[in-house]
C-alpha cells in the first residue's frame, strides 16, 4: 500500500495509474475507520481498478475547536484496516499541507447546505464542498464512494458535482449499523456505555416513524412528533432535528408521496455527542 503524505507524492503515484489507463476509485474519509468505511471501500474495487483512500480531519468543516480537537484518530489501527481490505494507496496530508498560509478560495453549494446540518453548523458544507473539490482536482477519481450516513453531504457532493462539470461519478453506499441498530460512526467511541443506551433510541425513533408509515400514515408531523418527545425526553439527549424530507432537494414534507423519493433524517447529541442517523421511507408493499 502505497502512504502519501504530500500532494507531490501523491500527483506521482496518480501520474503512473494515468500511464497505464487505470479507473481509480476515491473514498473520502477522516479516519478512525471502521467496517462501514469498509463497506465503501468494497464498493470502490467493484467499481475501479485502483482504490485510493484520503484519511485528512479538515479543520475547515469544524465549526468548534473543541470538536476538531477530539475528534477520534488512530493512524496505525486505521493503516491495517486499509491493507486489510486490500487499498492501492492512502493519502493522508497535514493541515498545513491543504491549507497553506495564504489560502482563500473556498466552494460553496448554496441551497442544499442551508438547512439541517447546515443550519446548526455554520460553515460546515463550505469546508466540506472546499475539501473535496481539492481532493477531486488531486485524486482525478473515476469514481467516489460516499456513505448514505451523512446524507446531506452525499446530496451536496452529487450537487457540486453536477454543477461543476466534475468528471466523476458520486457512488452512494448504504448506511451500515451495528448489531444493535446504532448507525456506526467514527464519534461512538466517545459515548459512555449510558450515552450509548441512550443511543440506541435513535434508530429506534426512526424504525417506529417508518413503522407507523408502511401501515398508511402519510403525514409528516404526526409521524415525527411522537419520535422528537421520546428522544427529548431522556436526559442528556436533544433532537437538533427530526424531519422527513424530499430525498432530492431535502426539502421538509408535509404530507409525504413516497414515489418522489422521502427520507427521515435526524441529528441527535448524546451527552456532547452529535450522531446522525436516516432512513429511507418506501412502501414496497405497494411497489413504491
Amino acid at each position: 500500500m502505497n502512504i502519501c503524505r504530500t500532494i507531490a507524492e501523491f500527483r506521482a503515484l496518480r501520474g503512473e495509474y494515468l500511464s497505464r489507463s487505470e479507473v481509480v476509485a476515491l473514498v473520502p474519509t477522516m479516519g478512525f475507520l471502521h467496517e462501514a468505511h469498509a463497506s465503501l471501500m468494497k464498493i470502490g474495487r467493484e467499481n475501479a481498478d485502483r482504490v485510493v483512500v484520503s484519511i485528512f480531519v479538515n479543520p475547515s468543516q469544524f465549526n468548534q475547536a473543541a470538536d476538531l480537537e477530539s475528534y477520534p484518530r488512530d493512524e496505525e489501527r486505521d493503516f491495517a484496516l486499509l491493507r486489510k481490505e486490500g487499498v492501492d494507496a492512502v493519502f493522508c496530508p497535514a493541515a498545513p499541507e491543504m491549507y497553506p498560509e495564504g489560502f482563500q478560495s473556498w466552494v460553496s453549494v448554496e441551497e442544499i447546505s442551508r438547512p439541517w446540518e447546515g443550519a446548526g453548523r455554520p460553515g460546515h458544507f463550505r469546508g466540506v464542498a472546499t475539501v473535496c473539490s481539492m481532493l477531486f482536482n488531486l485524486v482525478q477519481p473515476d469514481v467516489a464512494v460516499f456513505g448514505e450516513k451523512d446524507f446531506q453531504q452525499l446530496r451536496l457532493i452529487q450537487q457540486m458535482v453536477e454543477d461543476l462539470k466534475i468528471p466523476t461519478r458520486i457512488m452512494p453506499g448504504p448506511l451500515v449499523r451495528e448489531s444493535d441498530g446504532l448507525a456506526m460512526s467514527s464519534r461512538n467511541v466517545r459515548l459512555s456505555p449510558s450515552g450509548r443506551e441512550k443511543a440506541l433510541h435513535i434508530s429506534q425513533s426512526l424504525f417506529a416513524v417508518k413503522e407507523r408509515f408502511l401501515q398508511g400514515e402519510r403525514k409528516s408531523e404526526l409521524l415525527v412528533t411522537s419520535a422528537k418527545e421520546r428522544l427529548n425526553s431522556l436526559p442528556g439527549v436533544t433532537a437538533n432535528y427530526l424531519s422527513i424530507v424530499n430525498e432530492k432537494d431535502l426539502s421538509e414534507c408535509i404530507e409525504i408521496v413516497p414515489e418522489d423519493g422521502a427520507r427521515i433524517i435526524a441529528t441527535v447529541t448524546v451527552d456532547g455527542v452529535r450522531l446522525l442517523d436516516n432512513l429511507e421511507l418506501e412502501d414496497r408493499s405497494r411497489g413504491v
